[in-house]
């Protein structure tokens, strides 16, 4: 007897499927051959792979976006928290933030909170204008940074090959030795390097878009 499929059962085995082999592992394909069905049986509900991935972008986004911000929290700290959320999203799965990056959702599900967002930002003083454009600033930091710590750490506990910072050191450290001790602090301790640059970036926003910094053109106060 076939296999009967349906989009959502696809996406669990997908989202499975990447933390065992990355999103270049991830095939049409294999996905196919874990369900027991044959490849064009995928084709029904995803035209191709870059449709299937919009789905796990989206079904990532909805375990991000189950965690609010309490009621009382500033602009602050619903921004950091936001940016926390994603991150912690991102990481649960090998390559999450490529499989996120360059994504469209597949459904509005995500327009609630944005828009529940953005009006917190509004009410704290922001226009329009520099509340979406902030709110993407933070997002593409984010986005960013957990492509570049996933390239060193794929998974937690788990490092990939030619970023021993040890080794790093010994290879170039002779000839340059601020590069080399720069190791350290580059390709390792990503939680508190994630903190430290939600500060940065928050303190960025503040200073520059934030209430009263920007007019509603959205050109920066002299």
């Amino acid at each position: 007897m076939a296999t009967r499929l349906d989009r959502a059962q696809v996406v669990d085995t997908a989202l499975r499927l990447l933390n065992e082999v990355g999103l270049e592992g991830l095939t049409l394909r294999r996905i196919a051959k874990e369900l027991n069905v044959q490849a064009p049986a995928l084709y029904w509900h995803f035209k191709n792979k870059q449709a299937l991935l919009d789905e796990m972008a989206t079904a990532m986004y909805r375990e991000m976006a189950a965690e609010s911000a309490p009621p009382a929290a500033t602009w602050q700290e619903r921004v950091a928290g936001a940016q926390r959320a994603l991150r912690r999203a991102l990481l649960s799965y090998r390559d999450g933030a490529k499989v996120f990056s360059g994504s469209h959702f597949t459904d509005t599900s995500h327009a609630a909170g944005q828009d529940e967002h953005l009006r917190a930002l509004i009410a704290a003083g922001f226009t329009p204008g520099t509340a979406a454009r902030a709110s993407f600033i933070a997002y593409a930091f984010t986005l960013g940074f957990v492509i570049e710590e996933q390239a060193v750490e794929p998974m937690p506990g788990e490092r990939a090959e030619g970023y021993d910072v040890k080794e790093r050191a010994e290879l170039i450290g002779e000839k340059y030795p601020l590069a080399a001790e720069a190791g350290a602090d580059l390709f390792s301790d990503y939680e508190t390097r994630f903190e430290e640059g939600l500060r940065v970036m928050v303190a960025g926003i503040e200073a520059t878009m934030g209430p009263g910094e920007a007019d509603r053109t959205g050109s920066i106060r002299q």
